[in-house]
């Protein structure tokens, strides 16, 4: 009995593993793509003198933690956090 649990366990477990490894490829690239972007925007905003305001601290701060989550391959949270950052980004120009 306790094997057959094991076995259906370690079944889940490897379907489970199988599934997030097949949705890397697409979050990957929307992660990049949306953190690109985020970053280019932050620099013009910077540029153009928003750099002080609080949406441009709270954008920074999400665009660090997007990269962060990147490198550990978190992309569904890197991408959710550099949209969220793109976010603040318009709100620095809006003097938010």
């Amino acid at each position: 009995m306790l094997q057959r649990f094991s076995l259906v366990v370690l079944i889940s477990v490897s379907a489970a593993l199988v599934f997030s490894c097949a949705a890397k490829p697409e979050m990957r690239s929307s992660c990049a793509s949306e953190s690109d972007a985020a970053w280019k925007e932050l620099s013009l905003a910077k540029a153009k003198g928003f750099g002080g305001t609080v949406s441009y601290a709270k954008a920074l701060s999400l665009l660090t933690a997007a990269r962060t989550m990147q490198v550990a391959e978190n992309f569904d949270a890197c991408y959710n956090n550099a949209k969220d950052a793109r976010e603040y980004i318009a709100n620095s120009y809006k003097g938010q």
